[in-house]
């Protein structure tokens, strides 16, 4: 098979071109730009375009397929000559489910926790010794590439992104995968430039029920009123497992499962992730895998890159990395840091990245979300706002939404650097928040030097 990508750069689209070299597959690709990490690990795959840009030389009919990426724009000249000669052309999840329309796909949707649940029911597989076919949104422990696909797997796991498919598909990326077995994790309104009403947010999850194929199973999370409301309404014929959050106890700055009379120690915690491993649990039983190995397997999953990864520590300070952005995940991790660690206080700090999170519109659902913090800190650049073409906001805007959580708000990432290495940090915890990189700034290194 000759199958070649267009934006092949991207996060998602270079580690789909990785995994079907590894198949085997003849891969080729092309994009505008390409930025680290995706370029040194195409390089080492030995599919990196030769040169940066836009070829139709490269598009021709000897080609089996072209998998189109987000990035890339309709009007695309590779995209132009591959329909002008009748390519067949694919989506990113278009692709997936080619691949594995003959295998149980387990799907993970959810506004939050979706990429962590992904992760533990692959780190749960793993131990159990079973192959399996995977894409997930973060970097993990034990697995290579974050796409896999191979001939004679049975199982694949998905991480469901609810964004949308690509610049001539504008339908959500997990309306495409047609689950055997689907979970939905919560439902709290994201993605405002796609869906611009919360309703509107909300049916997209409607969809993905409709969309699991007949006698399959839904998974969900029974303490998440909206998709209690979702699954009341659905007249599909699909078998329907609830889950709550799991009984556990948390100490200082650890956390262990209880069942029954016997206690299973963890690598992670917060609330959120009890709720997120009763959902890997309930799907991992789906799959044949028993309490006892699932319990087994549990205990050694260190979670996710950026979701609560610890950056750096010492004797009075631990700095924690997460992915949060939206409003749900940024008050569930406050949460888990502040509840976890109680004998200090929290230094929560979080970068305003995202369409959702710089629209005007959208920053009444940030309120309180801070609460849990002892310093709340929150930065936004106006130059990304106006590079995503929004609506200025001023940093009074931020503060005032907040309320009535305090926190201090800066658009010059140098100042807000100097505020952090300003703190005293003795009995203190940083929490960073961010989809981004606060402008440039290196997190680790600012780890280590505020912890030395």
């Amino acid at each position: 098979m000759r199958i070649h990508f267009i934006a092949i750069g991207g996060s998602a689209m270079h580690n789909l071109a990785i995994a079907l070299k590894e198949k085997g597959y003849d891969v080729s690709g092309s994009d505008d730009e390409i930025f680290e990490p995706s370029l040194s690990r195409l390089k080492k795959h030995e599919i990196l375009p030769p040169s940066i840009g836009w070829d139709i030389s490269r598009i021709t009919s000897e080609l089996d397929a072209i998998v189109l990426g987000m990035h890339a724009r309709a009007d695309n000249p590779e995209l132009l000559k591959a329909k002008e000669l009748g390519l067949k052309i694919y989506s990113y999840p278009e692709y997936l489910h080619e691949q594995t329309k003959d295998k149980i796909r387990i799907v993970i949707g959810g506004s939050h926790g979706k990429t962590t649940i992904t992760s533990m029911v692959m780190h749960v597989l793993k131990f159990a010794g079973i192959d399996f076919d995977y894409m997930v949104g973060a970097q993990l422990e034990g697995f290579e590439n974050m796409v896999s696909l191979k001939q004679n797997t049975k199982i694949a796991v998905f991480e469901g992104d609810e964004y949308l498919t690509s610049p001539i598909d504008l339908r959500p990326k997990f309306h495409l995968y047609m689950p055997t077995i689907a979970l939905i994790s919560g439902i709290a309104w994201d993605h405002i430039n796609a869906f611009p009403t919360y309703e509107g947010y909300k049916n997209q999850f409607a969809i993905f029920i409709d969309k699991i194929i007949e006698n399959g199973t839904l998974v969900y999370c029974a303490e998440d009123s909206e998709i209690i409301d979702l699954v009341s309404k659905s007249k599909k014929s699909i078998n329907k497992r609830p889950y709550t959050t799991h009984p556990f106890e948390s100490t200082e700055g650890s956390a262990c499962l209880v069942i029954k009379n016997e206690k299973v120690p963890l690598c992670i915690f917060g609330k959120h992730n009890m709720q997120n491993i009763s959902g890997a649990k309930a799907v991992c039983n789906q799959v044949g895998i028993t309490d006892e190995i699932f319990y087994k397997a549990i205990s050694s999953f260190k979670g996710a890159s950026k979701r609560l990864q610890q950056l750096a520590e010492n004797q009075h300070t631990k700095i924690f990395l997460d992915f949060a952005h939206s409003p749900s995940k940024v008050a569930a991790t406050v949460q888990a840091v502040s509840e976890t660690y109680r004998n200090r206080e929290l230094v929560a700090c979080l970068e305003l990245h995202t369409f959702s999170s710089l629209n005007a519109e959208f920053l009444s659902q940030y309120k309180g979300t801070m609460g849990k913090s002892n310093i709340g800190l929150v930065y936004f650049n106006p130059e990304t706002i106006t590079h995503k073409k929004l609506s200025p906001i001023k940093p009074n805007d931020v503060k005032n939404n907040f309320l009535p959580s305090d926190v201090e708000v800066f658009t010059d990432s140098g100042m807000l650097i100097s505020k952090l290495k300003s703190i005293k940090w003795k009995d203190k915890n940083l929490l960073i928040m961010t989809s981004g990189n606060f402008s440039g700034v290196n997190l680790q290194e600012l780890a280590q030097e505020i912890i030395k």
